[in-house]
């Protein structure tokens, strides 16, 4: 099984370093006349880009300093995500190629014809003999055409291979650049509110209108932190809600690192309070310690319990991948001798674990962990790997709503994936 991984990361890092040879080769060689500054310059871009990545990877997964981690973060994952878009860019160019070759190679050859026209016209015009001297007159010295001054040396013109390459170079990393610079200020902007009103057949009338901000996926980091929470912050108590849900992967750091960035948490103000659930990068980062820190931050978490509130039973359930310690969902803890008369209202991270929401009756499951997909056309394998990417379904008796999640992970970048806070009100049917 470990040489098994091993094999499978070395062909994850060779087909990495072949799609930068061949992103190199067209933004690079083929836009460079030959060896000389720009072409140097451009390969030590293309070298450093995938070592930073690297870099910010196992500098995490090895617990480097903090500080180290924030340094090489920043660079190395934006550089992940414009090299994806670089790539599909090329992509694109591949196809435009070809059709501008055509196109520059008619107009060249159009303007070469024109010239060749005026060339033949310059050759037959007639020639205008000089006339006789008059008797008596000084015999006129034979004139004889005076030398065209040379023209100044014009730039010379680069080939159509060269010409068409600088051309599709250019606009892929217009493109490239352009859509990554987009999807970080959409993140580091803060999320945006986004409501949603979900009928429930229990909810009772005097419950009608109960709103819960649901927030998910802060990943708070080397690159999202302190002024980041307090926007989250800001923007959840802003909707004044009466509860506030956070459906797990606050963190992507311990504690230690990361307690000064998760203190405006604090700040949290709702109605009925504020209830933790974990995620999985939770139990990447120190599970129980966190559980124990939100706590002191004001916040309940709900570890497979439940809390009655007016109108309706809120419960929660750790997050699939606390198996792997002992302390993943248990339903049947959470849910197992409730009143099932009464509405519910389930927290768990993983919109994976609707089915065993439907077998326990829950009327509602909130959840995070897709990010929509956060970096197109990543939404295309996230929507086969979850039950739902983003949005309400309904499962038989059970409704699922997923959040896109308030940050983002890896790049601090997001595309056609916009990030949210979500205010979900419960819509009673006999109000």
């Amino acid at each position: 099984m470990a040489v098994l991984g091993v094999l499978v990361g070395l062909a994850v890092l060779a087909a990495f370093a072949a799609l930068h040879w061949y992103a190199w080769r067209r933004l690079v060689r083929d836009t460079t006349a030959g060896p000389g500054r720009a072409r140097r310059a451009g390969t030590v871009v293309f070298v450093a880009g995938p070592l930073l990545v690297l870099a910010a990877l196992v500098a995490g997964r090895a617990g480097a300093p903090f500080p180290l981690q924030r340094v090489v973060a920043w660079p190395g994952y934006l550089w992940l995500a414009l090299s994806l878009y670089l790539l599909l860019a090329l992509l694109v160019g591949e196809l435009v190629r070809p059709l501008l070759g055509w196109w520059v190679a008619r107009r060249r050859s159009g303007a070469e014809a024109a010239h060749s026209v005026e060339g033949d016209l310059g050759e037959r015009a007639p020639s205008v003999e000089a006339a006789p001297a008059e008797p008596g007159s000084v015999e006129s010295v034979e004139s004889t055409p005076a030398a065209t001054p040379p023209s100044p040396s014009s730039p010379p013109t680069p080939s159509r291979r060269l010409f068409v390459s600088r051309i599709v170079g250019g606009g892929v990393a217009a493109a490239a650049v352009g859509t990554v610079g987009y999807g970080a200020y959409g993140v580091l902007r803060g999320p945006r509110v986004k409501r949603v009103t979900v009928p429930l057949a229990k909810l009772p009338r005097g419950a009608h209108g109960f709103r819960i901000a649901v927030v998910s996926d802060v990943h708070l980091g080397p690159i999202l932190g302190r002024g980041f929470t307090q926007r989250v912050v800001d923007t959840v108590n802003a909707t004044q809600p009466d509860l506030i849900a956070v459906v797990g992967d606050l963190v992507d750091g311990s504690v230690e690192d990361l307690g000064p960035a998760a203190a405006p948490l604090a700040g949290l103000r709702s109605r009925h309070g504020a209830y933790f659930v974990t995620g999985n990068h939770e139990y990447f980062s120190g599970a129980e310690q966190w559980v124990d820190h939100v706590r002191e931050l004001g916040l309940h978490p709900l570890r497979n319990a439940r809390t009655e509130l007016p109108g309706f039973d809120l419960a929660g359930v750790d997050d699939v991948a606390g198996e792997d310690e002992g302390a993943g969902p248990d339903f049947a803890k959470a849910l197992g001798d409730r009143d099932r008369s009464r509405a519910s209202v389930l927290l768990a991270h993983q919109p994976v674990v609707i089915h065993d929401a439907v077998e326990h009756g829950v009327d509602l499951q909130l959840s995070g962990h897709t990010h929509g997909g956060q970096l197109w056309p990543g939404n295309l394998v996230a929507d086969l790997a979850n039950p739902t990417l983003a949005g309400l379904e309904r499962y038989g008796d059970t409704q699922l709503y997923v959040s896109r999640g308030a940050g983002a992970w890896g790049p601090p970048v997001r595309v056609g994936a916009p990030s949210d806070i979500t205010v979900v009100e419960l819509a009673s049917r006999q109000a």
